[in-house]
């Protein structure tokens, strides 16, 4: 512990706050209509939000401090949105169905097959996908100048000038000065904070129950999409930025730690990339051996929105959107820019790596897989056919 915070840095803080903020505020309202699909009540949900910042902040705090590289963990996204479709089933299904998805990925990880499957993709492939997943959120950004365009253009300001005179606090710059914009403007929510007494969460427990209609439609469904769509890139994620994470203990802790937590509405955790990306960046820190404690700061911020989820959420919600997307992409572009340029520098893996980085950019998703599975398909294909019989 005292290492870490002889390695603690300003930089390093707000980049762990800016990936909360980003992960939060970009699927907190998904994660609502989960809960709202299965019957949740206002307490159960209270309790999600409970048991998905403890799950995620204690991950992400052990696993970073363990192997002292920024290893940062979420809850699945796009999980969430498959729970929300679901229809017919109970919150004591529901659980059942987590029980069982947060055993397979355990067995995934413990058993090491997922880390077999992951040193077998090169790593211009692994370097194309997380540019192709990072790459939407820059877009967005660009995007985000038709709606507030004094705003998304100050921050980008901020961070050329700071980029070229304070690298260091480059972000640290952008979030303040978009902060201060969106309040002149008149565009920070602050009535979205709750009252006192609805600040902290309380943990509800849920016993499971378990039916075919649950394990079919929910259970593997959601270890698939959580393997293929969140671990997957997220393992990419930390081997394009030039960490060996152990992958098979890192998986098999957020399995464990989606049985431990799923009766309190804890479901599918994982190995982050979006929001890892931006504790693995140079804006975290210079020194690469120092970014675990972004990832760190983050696992405390994650742990703070479990406690007092009510307060928290409300901040978060706080900041208008287009500065949520804006520092989210400026904040990214580095590691963008590093991905590209790792996937494509090998002429003999420029094809596959090409296609694999558009294919996922697309965001397509098929048979309920998105875009980060055929994104690799896509660059496995190619590699087959161009070596075929070298």
């Amino acid at each position: 512990m005292k290492r870490w915070t002889q390695d603690l840095s300003l930089s390093a803080v707000v980049a762990g706050f800016v990936a909360v903020l980003v992960g939060y505020t970009s699927s907190v309202a998904i994660v609502f209509q989960a809960a709202q699909a299965l019957g949740a009540t206002q307490a159960q949900m209270g309790s999600w939000l409970w048991a998905i910042g403890l799950g995620t902040g204690l991950t992400s705090l052990a696993l970073s401090l363990w192997t002292r590289q920024p290893v940062l963990t979420a809850y699945s996204t796009p999980g969430a949105a498959l729970i929300a479709s679901s229809s017919g089933l109970s919150m004591a299904e529901g659980v059942g169905a987590f029980l069982i998805c947060g055993l397979l990925i355990s067995v995934a990880g413990w058993t090491r097959w997922f880390e077999k499957v992951m040193d077998r993709i090169p790593v211009p492939i692994a370097s194309a996908l997380l540019a192709g997943v990072l790459a939407r959120f820059a877009l967005d950004a660009v995007l985000a100048t038709r709606s507030a365009p004094a705003l998304v253009i100050a921050m980008a300001l901020t961070f050329l000038a700071a980029r070229r005179w304070w690298p260091r606090y480059a972000v640290v710059l952008v979030l303040l000065v978009g902060t201060a914009v969106a309040a002149l403007q008149g565009r920070l929510h602050l009535e979205a904070m709750p009252a006192w007494g609805e600040v902290w969460a309380q943990p509800v427990f849920t016993a499971p129950s378990f039916s075919m209609a649950a394990l079919v439609g929910v259970a593997l469904p959601l270890f698939l999409v959580t393997m293929a769509s969140q671990n997957l890139p997220g393992v990419a994620a930390q081997r394009a930025a030039g960490y060996q994470t152990p992958v098979s203990a890192s998986v098999g802790s957020t399995g464990a730690m989606s049985v431990l937590l799923a009766p309190f509405g804890g479901y599918a955790f994982n190995l982050a990339a979006i929001t890892a990306a931006i504790c693995m960046g140079r804006e975290a820190h210079e020194d690469p051996a120092r970014r675990y404690t972004a990832s760190v700061s983050a696992g405390l911020f994650y742990i703070a929105v479990g406690l007092a989820g009510g307060a928290v959420v409300g901040l978060l919600n706080a900041f208008p959107r287009e500065l949520v997307a804006a520092i989210a992409g400026l904040a990214l572009l580095s590691t963008i820019a590093g991905g590209l340029s790792a996937a494509l520098k090998d002429e003999a893996h420029r094809d596959p790596a090409i296609l694999t980085f558009l294919v996922t950019l697309s965001g397509i998703t098929m048979l309920g897989v998105g875009s980060a599975f055929w994104g690799v398909v896509a660059g496995a294909v190619s590699l087959l056919v161009q070596h075929f019989r070298k």
